[in-house]
């Protein structure tokens, strides 16, 4: 049975036949360098530009990908709002999901299609207008019409708040399919709304329904979500789906255009490392391109798995880790509260 009651997926299926998965790369940057114009929502171009979204999605089959991405993270109806196309969000979403379907079924390979829900973009209740009910309304909308567009998982990715992910996950309940819940972790080690790796463990532990597996997206650079993996390994327990996919480097402003700068050879040192940190579905976010993506799936198929890697092998081979998130290899760091104890002896040290 899925998390969500229904029978095993594909997703299931090949996580019990593989020591890891390889996810796809950037939707969006991509598609703006394949002409989709600044300020544009990349889910317009379902309609508009299908043909461009499907070559897309079948480069990254092409390059090694099990699961694909659809191109609908800002597929919400508050998200197409700032584009004038709240209406359409059913039929935006459940299209998304027809052409990545069609790109996955173009080879032999079992590809997994999952459907991406990020965020509303609106701030859930307390600090915000949008109430728990009406963010899973919200969110349950969009899940359906990726259902019926043949997505065999529905994955938010790249939330922040607890609440943002408790309405994500309980709208996955009006569907058949099982969900994957990914954050973003910034350079204190946690999300701008205060969710740390720990916590995370524990928030997706209480979710009903159960996550088929969680993790880190987007992020800051690999180095970070690499850390991130070696703490959400530690606390999430043996056997957990970790996923990790991390920003192809920094963004850089060049020639007038945002790059991201990591090589191909810094992405496949960190999908090795992101696997001996526990990951099992390794993917790239923002900036990874089909090229990086094949470098990535050659490291992770030559690769014989290691020990978790420490900060200062994680800084040799990606670059440097925040404060934020090394506290995580703190002695003093207790993984039930996600905080960091500090002894008498210490706070006078620090006093001093």
């Amino acid at each position: 049975m899925s998390a969500n009651g229904s029978t095993k997926n594909r997703l299931q299926s090949l996580l019990e036949t593989r020591p890891y998965l390889l996810a796809d790369g950037a939707i969006g940057t991509n598609l703006f360098a394949m002409g989709l114009p600044t300020g544009h929502a990349p889910e317009l171009w379902n309609l508009e530009q299908p043909e461009k979204v499907a070559l897309l999605h079948k480069n990254f089959v092409e390059a090694g990908a099990d699961i694909v991405l659809t191109n609908s993270f800002g597929g919400t109806r508050h998200r197409l709002k700032l584009h004038n196309a709240e209406d359409h969000v059913s039929e935006i979403n459940e299209t998304a999901a027809r052409i990545a379907r069609q790109a996955a079924d173009s080879t032999d390979r079992d590809v997994v299609v999952a459907g991406s829900m990020g965020p509303t973009g609106e701030l859930f209740a307390p600090l915000g207008p949008l109430s728990l009910e009406e963010g899973t309304a919200v969110f349950a909308e969009q899940a359906r019409a990726l259902a019926r567009g043949g997505a065999d998982v529905l994955w938010t990715e790249t939330l922040s708040s607890r609440e943002e992910v408790q309405a994500a996950v309980s709208a996955t309940a009006t569907t058949p399919l099982p969900v994957v819940v990914t954050l973003s972790f910034d350079t204190n080690g946690s999300t701008m709304m205060g969710i740390n790796p720990s916590r995370l463990a524990t928030l997706c532990r209480e979710l009903a329904p159960h996550p088929l597996a969680w993790g880190t997206n987007c992020g800051v650079g690999a180095a970070e979500v690499v850390a991130c993996i070696v703490s959400l390994a530690a606390a999430s327990g043996a056997g957990q789906v970790l996923v990790a996919k991390a920003n192809c480097g920094v963004p850089q402003w060049v020639d007038g255009a945002i790059r991201y700068d990591a090589t191909p050879e810094l992405m496949a040192d960190y999908a090795r490392l992101a696997r001996d940190a526990g990951a099992r579905i390794i993917g790239g976010c923002c900036g990874t391109t089909p090229t990086h993506l094949r470098a990535m799936r050659q490291a992770l198929d030559t690769h014989a798995p290691g020990e978790p890697p420490d900060s200062a092998t994680i800084t040799n081979k990606l670059g440097e880790i925040s404060a934020g998130a090394k506290q995580h290899w703190s002695p003093d760091f207790d993984p039930a509260s996600g905080v960091v104890k500090r002894s008498r002896r210490r706070q006078a040290q620090e006093r001093n």
